[in-house]
């Protein structure tokens, strides 16, 4: 075989390879850079796919280019030693692996990130609008929640958010016949139900586009067995201050720290807003919810959610919070394709992602240690609030609460139980 068949061969499987959106994704120097360095060493079709993830990562958490941390290696292997090719790949993954067993560094400014303008329509598909929540699994300790899908999509722009995931058209999708549907759903009168409506998008931040709260408003004092949450990072509570509201209803907020806000939930309101909005909630009578969820491991951590623990408890009494839930980054493989793609600056994956019962999560170690702390920060409410994790192994519940439901069902209870009892 010559030498020059040789050469276009590999040229086919460098142009193979070019054809991945993974790839695609990458800036026109970069895409350069990753071509003449295959063609140097000859990398494999998963050599480039590992190289590109990492010149991703790397520019994704604000840390030396790959081209200059392989211009750096490089210098000190030749092309064309067998052993090189080997050589190289081994320390440019092994300085990856460095950076992702440190806790993140959130110290420097925010990046600043373009706010995506989403394409909002009206849903007229026929297609389900209820169903369990499409994170379950029962291979973890859960809550048994259904979900109302009266919006799919989102445009708050957390950069570790699943939705994403499940739609990716960039649009946000407003169900426009949700009272029709949800008129047709039929619950056991003899059960209870816990159901909720952020897991497709935010609860509020489209407000009542398309008459969606008002619809939930409509199924919830029709059915007086359930108790019905609007999971939000926003300010947006206008709505439940202006109507006569059914008793059965709650808001919940998702809190982080301001600097995880300001670096990963790019487009939300801040915590001081999240929790302002809580309090006028709160003050109108209704019952509120707090989701630490996703809790960071970062530089710093265990200060700044004690602080936020410390805010939740100053301005509120434990009798007008139905529940308090603790979980942390969780990612499916798709999840992780789609952040690398996106490519804004986010240190989400900069960390040592082990098997969490077929999902990617923080190791047992690390979770024992965040939610044992944060879980610890609350000890004056512990008979007086209901706290549970999301999604996370019957181990760790046992390891830090000391105790776990025997069932779902047990836990699906004991939650509806402790917030419809404090409904007015």
């Amino acid at each position: 075989m010559k030498l020059s068949d040789t050469k276009k061969g590999y040229s086919f499987k460098l142009a193979a390879f070019s054809g991945e959106a993974l790839f695609q994704s990458l800036d026109k120097d970069l895409q350069d850079f990753i071509h003449q360095f295959g063609s140097a060493y000859k990398l494999t079709y998963q050599e480039l796919r590992q190289v590109s993830e990492i010149a991703i990562d790397l520019k994704m958490w604000g840390d030396i280019s790959v081209v200059d941390r392989l211009n750096l290696i490089t210098s000190r292997y030749p092309a064309g030693n067998g052993n090189s090719k080997k050589q190289i790949l081994k320390e440019l993954q092994d300085y990856w692996q460095t950076l992702k067993t440190k806790p993140s560094d959130y110290s420097s400014n925010a990046p600043g990130v373009k706010s995506v303008v989403r394409k909002v329509t009206d849903n007229t598909n026929d297609h389900e609008v209820f169903g369990p929540c499409p994170v379950a699994s029962e291979k973890t300790v859960c809550c048994n929640l259904l979900t109302i899908d009266a919006v799919q999509g989102c445009s708050l722009g957390c950069s570790y958010c699943s939705i994403q995931t499940f739609y990716t058209d960039g649009a946000v999708a407003v169900e426009s016949n949700l009272e029709e549907k949800l008129d047709q759903i039929e619950l056991d009168p003899m059960k209870n139900y816990h159901i909720g409506s952020g897991q497709s998008s935010d609860s509020l931040a489209m407000g009542n586009r398309g008459g969606v709260l008002d619809a939930q408003m409509g199924f919830a004092r029709k059915n007086s067995n359930i108790i019905l949450e609007f999971k939000t990072k926003s300010k947006e509570v206008d709505y439940f201050l202006s109507r006569k509201l059914p008793p059965n209803i709650f808001v919940s907020w998702s809190l982080n720290p301001q600097v995880i806000i300001d670096h990963e939930e790019h487009f939300t309101a801040s915590l001081k807003q999240r929790i302002g909005a809580a309090r006028t909630i709160a003050d109108a009578g209704i019952i509120v919810g707090f989701h630490f969820h996703p809790i960071v491991y970062y530089r710093g951590w265990k200060n700044d959610y004690l602080q936020v623990a410390s805010m939740v408890m100053d301005q509120f009494s434990p009798d007008e919070v139905g529940m308090i839930s603790l979980g942390t980054l969780t990612f499916i493989k798709p999840a992780i394709q789609n952040l690398r793609k996106l490519g804004i600056p986010s240190k989400v994956l900069q960390m040592p992602l082990s098997n969490a019962v077929g999902k990617y999560s923080y190791s047992l170690d690390i979770k024992k240690k965040i939610f044992d702390e944060v879980y610890k920060a609350f000890k004056a409410w512990h008979e007086k609030v209901f706290f549970y994790f999301c999604m996370e192994e019957r181990i760790l519940w046992q390891s830090v609460m000391g105790t776990c439901y025997s069932s779902n069902e047990a836990f699906e209870d004991a939650l509806f139980q402790s917030v419809s009892g404090k409904m007015k």
